[in-house]
């Protein structure tokens, strides 16, 4: 049986599936067919018709498909203490961000969300996809500030660009040290539940045989090129977005997943939802 897979093309979603793209492990009879597409596509896609099977997403979507889609309790991408980051060409406080243009990834993502909450402004929709975009919008003053998400919030001091909030420090605190769900991987209820237990089962085999083989990930993700562009800074990432929170989001993990879309219903930004976990 053919499960067809739609990730984002950054490090940690390619770390989490490579072990299925190279036909590393087990799959349980399952043929892994898997696509790329930017984190607000992606969204998009869980919204569409039957397209995908398993899909990564902004946990702030969540609530919007979860009548079709159950979330699955690893592939997430956590932030303890951190986060997305709102930068600008000079430095400034939260408050400066106030009624301004902030470019932002897509009007469907967690970091606008979680962004949301913290202040008033006008998003501008910049694609990360190609990831020079978001900084020549800002070069050019399109934009006031701009919300980096991905490999972004790396790389923006090498451009002299300063930062003005984390979101995911800002949560931590708001929340007394939850941590920021910001992405994760859902799976078509139609499926069924032996289907889903067993696509369940191989994707985590994925995620821990990437942890098992970290270098040699790390090295295949370098050779395939991106943002990115020497291994420590991959290695970097990779312990911001894919670690123990992505083999299992815990109970402080589903519980952060619980508070943030409790505040994002009732501030009226996403429909009420509880969270559904797969095994």
């Amino acid at each position: 049986m053919q499960i067809r897979c739609a990730i984002s093309p950054d490090a940690d979603d390619l770390f989490m599936f490579r072990a299925l793209r190279l036909g590393l492990v087990d799959t349980e009879g399952l043929d892994f067919d898997i696509g790329t597409a930017d984190t607000d596509a992606l969204n998009k896609l869980a919204s569409g018709a039957a397209e995908y099977d398993v899909n990564a997403i902004s946990i702030a979507w969540y609530p919007r498909i979860a009548a079709d889609w159950q979330l699955l309790p690893h592939g997430g991408s956590v932030g303890r203490g951190y986060g997305p980051v709102v930068v600008s060409p000079r430095p400034h406080d939260v408050d400066y961000l106030r009624g301004l243009r902030i470019a932002v990834p897509g009007l469907t993502t967690t970091a606008y969300m979680v962004l949301r909450m913290i202040t008033d402004f006008h998003p501008v929709v910049v694609p990360i996809v190609p990831p020079e975009r978001v900084f020549r919008a800002l070069a050019e003053h399109e934009v006031h500030a701009a919300l980096l998400i991905h490999e972004g919030r790396l790389t923006y001091e090498k451009r002299g660009l300063n930062a003005v909030v984390d979101i995911g420090q800002w949560w931590h605190q708001d929340t007394g040290g939850l941590p920021l769900p910001l992405g994760g991987n859902v799976i078509r209820r139609s499926l069924g539940p032996d289907v889903i237990a067993r696509t369940s089962r191989v994707i985590r085999r994925s995620i821990q045989h990437a942890m098992d083989h970290r270098d040699d990930a790390i090295a295949w993700l370098l050779a395939r090129g991106g943002e990115l562009t020497d291994a420590p800074s991959i290695d970097h990432y990779l312990s911001l977005y894919a670690n123990q929170d992505t083999l299992d989001y815990g109970e402080d993990g589903v519980e952060g997943i619980r508070q943030l879309l409790a505040r994002g219903a009732a501030l009226g930004l996403v429909p009420p939802c509880e969270v559904d976990l797969a095994p």
